[in-house]
């Protein structure tokens, strides 16, 4: 086999493929070349059997390598692209769903908090005495009238209760407003309101106690809500 310089060699090459794509047309149904054309694929023919073997085999293997990384790096930049695609996507979807998980949870919070607030408040009510269960007397002390309260009103409502008690007759369960009909430890107006309660509102410091918490519940939501509407306004 005869050697051939670099320069010929690539010359030859280039040749060659050139040669080979004209062939390839040929084949593949193309019109076949005439004048020129034929004759410069002739010489491109004879250029390309006078390169050895192994330098033919060599031409045509690069090429198809070339067309191989091409097509390798088109495919590797739309993987890529579909790639970061999806994961925003998935990454808008992880967002909505902690948000929605966030919101339900928030919700749940406050539902269970409203829930246990409510069973404190029944349950303080529970806790407290029916005003029928104190013992009747003739007369009561200031210190007695204070010990039904605190057993009759909720703990965490107490303070509001008797701060409004103060104000209204300073625990005096028998106070006669001289100027209104007003009466009793809430001064109930008319003092007569208070049978609703029991019929010795008039005697009974409990049953007074009684209608007046559930005059405050009722009107205002709680002694508190009272005590509150009361600092506003010097009455309730």
């Amino acid at each position: 086999m005869s050697r051939i310089s670099v320069r010929g060699l690539a010359v030859a090459s280039a040749t060659a493929v050139t040669a080979v794509g004209a062939v390839t047309g040929v084949a593949s149904g193309s019109t076949a070349p005439s004048g020129d054309d034929a004759e410069a694929t002739a010489s491109g023919a004879t250029l390309l059997a006078d390169i050895p073997a192994g330098a033919q085999a060599q031409v045509q293997t690069a090429s198809l390598t070339q067309q191989a990384d091409s097509q390798a790096i088109a495919a590797d930049a739309t993987a890529k692209k579909d790639a970061e695609a999806a994961a925003r996507k998935q990454a808008a979807k992880d967002a909505i769903a902690k948000q929605k998980a966030a919101a339900e949870k928030a919700e749940k919070a406050e539902r269970e908090a409203k829930e246990r607030k409510e069973a404190a408040k029944v349950a303080s009510r529970s806790a407290t005495r029916d005003a029928s269960s104190f013992a009747v007397k003739s007369s009561y002390t200031v210190a007695e009238v204070q010990a039904m309260a605190r057993q009759l009103v909720p703990a965490d409502q107490f303070q509001c209760f008797s701060n409004i008690v103060d104000h209204e007759s300073s625990w005096n369960y028998q106070a006669d407003n001289p100027t209104s009909d007003a009466y009793g430890l809430v001064q109930a107006l008319p003092g007569s309101k208070m049978s609703s309660a029991g019929a010795d509102w008039a005697t009974n410091p409990a049953t007074q106690i009684k209608w007046g918490l559930s005059y405050m519940d009722g009107r205002y939501g709680s002694p508190c809500g009272a005590w509150n509407f009361w600092q506003a306004n010097n009455w309730y």
